[in-house]
């Protein structure tokens, strides 16, 4: 049974996100009122163990894995959710009792939107919403991404209906880039165009770059501001091979991940004659380019002018080298910062699960099917009160 919505006006949720960088979950605690954007109230990020992390990573590239793997790891996620929204009521001075719902989207291990084989498509992300509830008292949502799927689906990505929400403007085109684990774009046109937002993801971001400097530097999870990657020659013969990828090629609706790319993905590009950082480089590039590319795909589809702006969000924000290969491969559209619009760009997809709880409570869509290429609109996910 669906709860009773609160006659507060304002209600508040709290989002959880673990993307495919794992580097820890993010709570965002998120105030919502009828005929207002949402608005961000206050932040936790709870770090994840290392022990947690190789856990999933491994279970992320396991051709098999046992129950207890599956259960142990699932348990182990949920009590760190928990720490992690007591962690942002900590924060904001707030009860759990004045939480309307908790938006969890679990831990992605596998997304085949496209299947294996001649099997059906799928999408598993490890969560466990009926622990988390029971250790944080609150209702909590969460399994967002099946009913897309089952409506036929991409289930990803969801956050574009977000960015709608937080970032549509009255004039010119412009673009929301998540350079998160893997990046995608919502393009947003003009409120009165009556052009449905587009969306989709273009390709690995910080998954792969991660992957490899922490190979090259052990203990180190990630290349801080690009400064390797920057030190570092583009390999334009690599960036080629790289590039050959059929899913940079593939017309939206179109998702992605570490199934495709990964470090045995990279691997089998490289002829092992490389230096590291030019390969680091090289990756920062493939980012660049295969955005550029999504950018040009979308554009064309829509038969739009090129976006005015770019509003930059995710980790991959707080990469210069990153945002500079960036604004070389699309010199006529400015990069803008998350911050101009309210939302610090660590917090948006955070965000985004926290108002996807609200549509779900409010029996309102949480999809787009101009952007996942489900058949309609769909309430998505499942409700497990407290």
């Amino acid at each position: 049974m669906t709860p009773p919505m609160p006659q507060d006006p304002t209600r508040y949720y709290i989002g959880l996100m673990s993307g495919t960088s794992m580097d820890g979950i993010d709570a965002a605690l998120v105030a919502i009122r009828n005929n207002a954007p949402p608005k961000l109230i206050a932040t936790h990020d709870e770090v994840m163990p290392d022990a947690l992390r190789q856990s999933l990573l491994e279970l992320c590239h396991a051709d098999q894995a046992s129950f207890a793997q599956l259960a142990e790891a699932e348990t182990a996620f949920c009590e760190l959710q928990g720490q992690a929204v007591h962690g942002v009521l900590t924060k904001a001075n707030m009860k759990s009792q004045r939480i309307t719902a908790i938006g969890s989207h679990g831990q992605t291990i596998e997304h085949a939107p496209y299947g294996h084989g001649e099997g059906p498509p799928y999408t598993l992300q490890l969560d466990n919403p009926s622990l988390l509830a029971e250790l944080t008292h609150c209702t909590v949502v969460a399994d967002f991404r099946r009913r897309d799927l089952a409506a036929g689906g991409q289930a990803a990505p969801l956050a574009p209906a977000f960015h709608q929400a937080v970032f549509a403007a009255n004039e010119k085109h412009h673009l929301v880039l998540n350079l998160g684990g893997f990046a995608n774009i919502t393009w947003l046109a003009p409120r009165d165009s009556n052009i449905a937002p587009l969306g989709f993801d273009t390709g690995p971001a910080n998954a792969l770059m991660d992957a490899w400097h922490a190979y090259h530097h052990p203990g180190e999870r990630f290349d801080k501001d690009g400064a390797w990657a920057a030190s570092g020659r583009l390999d334009e013969t690599l960036l080629e091979r790289l590039l050959s990828e059929p899913f940079f090629h593939r017309p939206p609706p179109r998702s992605t991940g570490r199934e495709v790319f990964n470090m045995d993905w990279l691997t089998t590009h490289l002829s092992g004659n490389e230096a590291p950082q030019d390969v680091q480089a090289t990756l920062a590039e493939l980012t660049a380019v295969s955005v550029a590319l999504g950018v040009e795909m979308a554009r064309e589809e829509l038969a739009a002018p090129s976006p005015a702006a770019l509003i930059v969000c995710g980790g991959g924000a707080h990469n210069s080298h990153l945002l500079t290969r960036l604004s070389r491969r699309m010199p006529e559209t400015a990069l803008v910062e998350s911050t101009d619009w309210g939302w610090p760009a660590d917090w948006i997809e955070a965000g985004a699960f926290a108002w996807l709880a609200h549509q779900r409570l409010a029996q309102l869509p949480g999809n787009l099917p101009s952007v996942t290429g489900a058949k309609g609109l769909r309430v998505l996910g499942g409700i497990y009160s407290a």
